[in-house]
C-alpha cells in the first residue's frame, strides 16, 4: 500500500468525504460534517497558514491533518498540527508522513513550537513521544445520554438575571463576542489567544455551520449577557457544547450551571438524544457541574508540544 500525502481538495466531494468519514472513525466525540470542514477551509486566517491535509491509500482518504500558525496570540512561532489517522490504517505510515508534511510546512513559515493533541493510548503517546514531542496538560471528551439521562431540572435564575438564547441577539451579535472574548482569554491552555477581530470571529463563530442559537442560552443581567453555553448541532440527534462561559463579575453564582442545564433541556425537548463536550483537566469547576449534569468521561487526550530550531 503506497501512501502519498497532498492537500485537501475544497472541490472534490469525495475528498470531503473522505476527511470527515477518516476523522470520524479516528475521533468520534467530536462531530464534523462536509459543511464545517469547508467552513474552516474558507475562513482560514491569511497569517495562519493553514492546511488541510490528507494521506491516501490506493485511492481512499485514511488520515487527515489541520495545520496551522496560532496568529491570534500574542506570542509568535506558536504551531498546531492535529493528525488523525482511520483505526484500520494505522501503522502503515500514514500519520508519519502526514506529521512530517505539517512539521515543514509550519517550520517554513516561523513556527519554533509545536502542539498537538494526542488520544491517551499508548501506540499514540509512544508515537508522538518518538518524534521528540513531550507530553503535557490533559482533557477530557465527556459524553451524556440525553434521552435516558435524569436530567436536573431548570433552575431559577438569580434576581436581576434572565436566560434567553443567542438568537434573541441575531441583530447584534457584539456583546456575545464581547463576552466570548473575555470569558475564553481564561480558558486553561497551553497558547493564550486574544480575540479582537469582531468581523473575523461573526465569521468563524457567529456563522458556523453547527452553531444553534436557538439551544444556546444566554444569561443576561442589565441588558448584558454575563454568561452563555454555546450549542452545536447536527440535525441527526447529536448535541455539543462549543464554549460554556461567565464574566468575570458574575463569577460564583451559578450561572455556568443555569445556562448548560437551561440548554440541556431545550435540546432534549427538540429531540437530541446525545451530548458531547470537552473539558480541560484542571478546570476543576466546569468538571464538577459536567458531572452533576450526568456527563461522563469517554476518553481522554493529552497535550503535547515540541520545540524545534
Amino acid at each position: 500500500m503506497t501512501v502519498i500525502v497532498r492537500e485537501l481538495r475544497p472541490d472534490a466531494p469525495a475528498d470531503i468525504e473522505g476527511f470527515v468519514r477518516a476523522r470520524h472513525l479516528a475521533l468520534p466525540y467530536v462531530h464534523f460534517s462536509p459543511a464545517s470542514v469547508l467552513h474552516g477551509l474558507t475562513l482560514s486566517h491569511p497569517g495562519a497558514h493553514a492546511r488541510k491535509l490528507v494521506a491516501v491509500a490506493d485511492g481512499e482518504v485514511v488520515g487527515t491533518a489541520q495545520v496551522g500558525l496560532v496568529h491570534d496570540s500574542p506570542e509568535p512561532g506558536q504551531g498546531t498540527l492535529n493528525v488523525y489517522v482511520d483505526p484500520a490504517h494505522t501503522g502503515r505510515g500514514a500519520g508519519a508522513l502526514l506529521v512530517r508534511v505539517a512539521e515543514e510546512h509550519l517550520a517554513a513559515h516561523g513556527a519554533t513550537k509545536l502542539f498537538t493533541w494526542v488520544l491517551d493510548e499508548p501506540g499514540n503517546r509512544a508515537f508522538a513521544e518518538r518524534r521528540g514531542y513531550r507530553a503535557g496538560r490533559s482533557a477530557y471528551f465527556l459524553r451524556l445520554d440525553l434521552a435516558g439521562a435524569a436530567l436536573p431540572p431548570p433552575q431559577d435564575p438569580p434576581r436581576g438575571v434572565e436566560v434567553r438564547t443567542a438568537a434573541d441577539f441575531a441583530d447584534d451579535p457584539r456583546p456575545l463576542f464581547e463576552l466570548d472574548a473575555e470569558a475564553g482569554s481564561d480558558e486553561p491552555g497551553d497558547v493564550a489567544v486574544e480575540f479582537t477581530d469582531y468581523e473575523a470571529w461573526v465569521d468563524e463563530y457567529w456563522r458556523h455551520p453547527h452553531l444553534n442559537a436557538d439551544l444556546t442560552s444566554v444569561a443576561v443581567a442589565d441588558g448584558r449577557p454575563v454568561a452563555f453555553s454555546v450549542a452545536h448541532t447536527d440535525g441527526a440527534g447529536r448535541y455539543g457544547t462549543g464554549m460554556t462561559g461567565t464574566a468575570r463579575a458574575h463569577r460564583g453564582r451559578g450561572l455556568a450551571k443555569l445556562v448548560k442545564t437551561h440548554s440541556l433541556h431545550r435540546a432534549r425537548a427538540a429531540g437530541y438524544t446525545e451530548a458531547y463536550t470537552g473539558n480541560d483537566a484542571g478546570n476543576g469547576p466546569m468538571l464538577a457541574i459536567n458531572r452533576w449534569l450526568g456527563y461522563e468521561i469517554c476518553a481522554t487526550e493529552v497535550r503535547y508540544v515540541r520545540d524545534i530550531g
